[in-house]
C-alpha cells in the first residue's frame, strides 16, 4: 500500500468564508469524479472511499478566503486508479467557485509513525448527528476509533489483521468546546486530536493507512485529515 499526496492549486472566484470550504471543496472533488461513468459509479457508493482532503491554505486569519488568490488543498489517496484519475482532471478543473492551475503529486515514504494529529476535525457520527459526548464514553470513543481504521484496513487490503494491539499509547483532545464543521446545511461537531502511536506492527500499519484514508468518519467530506511526525 502506497499513500500518495496530491496538492492542488486553487484559484478564487470570489471571496469565500471559512465555513464555505468542506462543501465547496468537496463539491470541487466530486464534481470531478462525476465527468467518468466509473468514478461517478464510485462517488455514489456507500463504501469507504481511498481517500481524504484538508482545506486551504495559507489559512486566512480573519477567516475569509480572498478572490484571486491562489491557495493550496492536499488530498491523500490510496488507490492508483483514482491517483491517475484525478492527476489527469483536478489540475485543470473549474468550479462556480475554484479555478485549478496545476498540482504536484508525491508518495508518502512508509517509515514508522511517532504521532498523529488533525488538521482538519475528526467525526464521529451519533444519533441526531450529535456530539458524541453526549451519548457515549471516552472509552466508546477509542473503540470506535479503532475499529474504524481496522474496517477501513481489511476493506482496502482484503487482508486479516489480528486485532489484539494498542493502536496508540496516548491520545490528547486540542478543543476545549466541539468543532463545528458544515454539512449539508447542517453542523456536525468534531474534535482536533493528538494520537502518540504504539510502536507494533499493526498500529504502524493502520497509521500510515490513516494518512490516505483519513480518521473515522466523512473523510471524502474534507474530516479527519491528519499529519505526522516520524519517529
Amino acid at each position: 500500500m502506497k499513500v500518495y499526496e496530491y496538492k492542488v492549486k486553487i484559484k478564487l472566484k470570489n471571496d469565500l468564508q471559512y465555513y464555505e470550504l468542506p462543501d465547496k471543496l468537496s463539491y470541487f472533488i466530486d464534481s470531478t469524479l462525476g465527468e467518468n461513468e466509473e468514478f461517478l459509479k464510485y462517488h455514489g457508493n456507500s463504501h469507504y472511499k481511498g481517500y481524504v482532503h484538508d482545506f486551504l491554505y495559507p489559512i486566512e486569519s480573519n477567516g475569509i478566503y480572498q478572490k484571486n488568490k491562489i491557495y493550496t488543498m492536499r488530498i491523500r489517496m490510496i488507490e492508483e486508479k483514482l491517483v491517475q484519475y484525478l492527476m489527469g482532471k483536478l489540475a485543470f478543473h473549474e468550479t462556480n467557485e475554484f479555478i485549478a492551475i496545476g498540482g504536484e503529486i508525491k508518495i508518502i515514504p512508509k517509515r514508522n509513525i511517532q504521532q498523529l494529529y488533525s488538521i482538519t476535525p475528526v467525526i464521529l457520527k451519533g444519533p441526531g448527528q450529535g456530539y458524541w459526548r453526549d451519548w457515549m464514553t471516552l472509552e466508546q470513543f477509542e473503540k470506535r476509533l479503532k475499529d474504524n481504521l481496522i474496517k477501513k484496513y481489511k476493506f482496502f487490503t482484503g487482508n486479516e489483521l489480528d486485532e489484539n494491539f494498542s493502536l496508540y499509547n496516548l491520545i490528547e483532545f486540542k478543543n476545549k468546546v466541539p468543532v463545528k464543521v458544515p454539512y449539508k446545511n447542517i453542523r456536525l461537531l468534531g474534535d482536533k486530536v493528538i494520537l502518540e502511536i504504539a510502536d507494533n506492527k499493526q498500529a504502524q500499519e493502520l497509521a500510515y493507512l490513516a494518512l490516505g484514508v483519513g480518521l473515522l468518519e466523512n473523510n471524502s467530506r474534507g474530516c479527519g485529515f491528519v499529519n505526522f511526525k516520524y519517529m
